[in-house]
């Protein structure tokens, strides 16, 4: 019988217990290196359990997910060949009346140019000249709408058309290069076409001759046709300047047209009115009373506005009437200068 070791000294187990060595080393008592030695291995033991207790990985099998497929495409095949046959949603439209050589429009005989009139041709007649068919449908439509071609240029500018072919049957179309320009002056001197935009007719009703000696007349007396009578001022302009004239009380000044909103951006029509106009001498404005005026009836004023005609009827109702224009300048907002513009149109009772 073979004779066991020795047993270990007792200080060997002193340097090799973990424990000893964590309590020398980082000052731990007896306690905290249990505690840090029963942390690691709990650690340990949660990195190391899910390793031993994960489930073995399933082994593919190939061969019994190939027997699936062949079942399945065996029953697609099938459900296909015994399923009835529905009509698509879109079906293909069919046009076996103009079938050709997988067009489907229908074929024109070509016939050999010579001299034609535009204006007499039909689609299959254009086509028959080398014309494509959607360029032919195109043509004709024109032709119906405007009236007829009246020159080749007009062909010329047709969509599609192209410069090659065009230059081809040119040469053969019984149209002028250009179309010829209107006599205006024969329609002044007194055509019989009562359309034409310039005829005698028109030239002393719907369209009056403007004078061309015009003799200056009062802006503040003067109605919408006196205003028409000068050159570049129309109905609408005219209207604009007496609308103005009235909810202002009347022009003080000439330079007050500048502030009409149709003039603001024509000075060459502000010259104009300037020119044959006049504001009569000793003229007095209509006056807007400054402490008997509603709101409604100030705010209209040019210069005046909502906002300051809010303003001053407040002021008036808390601090009394107005006696002077002093007092209006103690309304706040109001610059020195709006209450001066506004002075020959206040007035003080």
């Amino acid at each position: 019988m073979a004779a066991s070791p020795p047993p270990a000294p007792r200080h060997f187990w002193r340097k090799t217990n973990p424990l000893r060595w964590l309590r020398r080393s980082f000052g731990y008592s007896r306690a905290e290196a249990r505690g840090v030695a029963g942390l690691l291995v709990l650690m340990l033991g949660f990195v190391v359990v899910p390793l031993l207790l994960r489930p073995e990985l399933p082994v593919y099998l190939p061969a019994a997910d190939q027997r699936g497929l062949d079942t399945l495409v065996a029953q697609l095949r099938e459900h296909r060949a015994s399923a009835p046959a529905f009509a698509p949603r879109y079906p293909r439209r069919e046009y076996p009346k103009y079938e050709r050589r997988g067009s489907r429009f229908p074929t024109v005989a070509r016939v050999p140019l010579a001299l034609f009139d535009p204006n007499a041709l039909t689609a299959e007649g254009w086509e028959a000249r080398g014309v494509p068919h959607f360029v032919a449908a195109r043509l004709v439509k024109y032709q119906q709408a405007a009236g007829g071609f009246r020159a080749k240029a007009q062909v010329k500018k047709m969509y599609g058309l192209t410069d090659s072919l065009y230059q081809r049957l040119a040469p053969f179309m019984q149209l002028p290069d250009e179309a010829p320009k209107r006599d205006y002056a024969a329609n002044r001197a007194g055509a019989d076409n009562k359309n034409a935009p310039f005829s005698s007719e028109n030239a002393a009703g719907k369209f009056p001759r403007k004078p061309r000696n015009l003799r200056p007349f009062d802006l503040n007396l003067a109605d919408t046709t006196a205003l028409m009578q000068i050159r570049g001022i129309g109905p609408g302009r005219a209207r604009w300047v007496v609308r103005y004239r009235n909810q202002l009380g009347g022009f003080l000044r000439e330079e007050q047209l500048d502030e009409v909103f149709v003039l603001r951006d024509a000075p060459d029509l502000r010259d104009s009115l300037r020119k044959y106009t006049f504001v009569g001498p000793g003229f007095v404005p209509r006056q807007v009373g400054v402490n008997t005026a509603s709101f409604e009836e100030m705010y209209l004023h040019p210069y005046i506005g909502k906002p300051r005609a809010r303003l001053i009827v407040a002021y008036r109702q808390q601090h009394g009437a107005f006696k002077s224009l002093d007092d209006l300048k103690r309304v706040p907002v109001l610059k020195p200068d709006d209450v001066e513009k506004m002075r020959p149109y206040l007035r003080f009772e």
